[in-house]
């Protein structure tokens, strides 16, 4: 099984002090993974790392065979495909959505002289379709709701056919339509066997999409839990990490919490 990415002893300091780590886990070919946690336990700051956003203070990284500090960053990055809400404040409100997608094949924002061919527009359709935004194309970025915006940065990061998709929160703030619709659209897109190692970052395990089968929890910029999904998420992990009594459970392939 190939070795997607793999962290050993990586630890992140600002300001004097450790905000995540040191944390050691691998990530192989064919899993997909969920990041839990509460408010500041360093979910955002693991994603940043295996995004290549930033370096650890120390310890090593190793993201598809290449080992952060002795490799083109900016050539790993076009393998990596990142849906975060930092990402989307980058995008030109007056963007047509179809560029939006489009351009992330040249990795850039904003669309100027670049030449498409036939592959790339058909890709680009192709994917606001599976994410049910096709016709949105011609509209600006600007003028989408949260959710269309959410189905189209999705689409954009999968531009490149990445080899690691990382998602940040994907669902944060939709409605509860609007996020069992993008829900059942990714579980779907995820069973493609040329689907690429997925990691989500969530709040709520009531948004782990189906099909997911590892789970990290962090507290505090500390692992306390990883491992298969049903062994991870569990009512004892997510009590004592939320610090409340909370019952979970699982139906589906969906997973639930409530308090007790």
């Amino acid at each position: 099984m190939r070795l997607v990415a793999s962290i050993k002893n990586a630890s992140v300091m600002r300001a004097n002090r450790i905000i995540l780590g040191p944390i050691s886990f691998e990530i192989n070919d064919g899993q997909r993974w969920v990041i839990l946690g509460p408010n500041g336990a360093g979910k955002s700051t693991l994603l940043k790392l295996l995004s290549t956003e930033i370096f650890p203070t120390s310890g090593t990284i190793q993201i598809l065979d290449k080992e952060l500090g002795r490799v083109d960053i900016f050539e790993l990055r076009t393998r990596i495909g990142l849906c975060a809400a930092m990402k989307a404040e980058q995008i030109p409100y007056d963007e047509k959505v179809k560029d939006v997608v489009l351009t992330s094949a040249y990795g850039i924002l904003g669309r100027w002289n670049e030449a498409y061919d036939l592959w790339d527009e058909s890709r680009a359709i192709a994917l606001l379709t599976t994410f049910g935004v096709r016709d949105l194309g011609d509209r600006d970025f600007g003028t989408l709701s949260e959710g269309e915006r959410k189905r189209v940065q999705i689409a954009r990061s999968l531009m490149i056919d990445p080899e690691l998709l990382l998602l940040d929160e994907p669902t944060a703030g939709l409605d509860l339509g609007g996020r069992e619709d993008l829900l059942t659209r990714f579980a779907n897109f995820a069973t493609d066997p040329a689907a690429p190692v997925t990691v989500t970052v969530t709040h709520h395990i009531e948004e782990i999409p189906v099909g997911t089968t590892h789970a990290l929890l962090l507290k505090n910029g500390q692992v306390a839990a990883l491992g298969p999904i049903s062994e991870v998420v569990t009512s004892e992990n997510l009590s004592k990490v939320f610090e409340t009594n909370i019952l979970v459970t699982a139906e589906n392939g969906r997973y639930f919490a409530q308090a007790r």
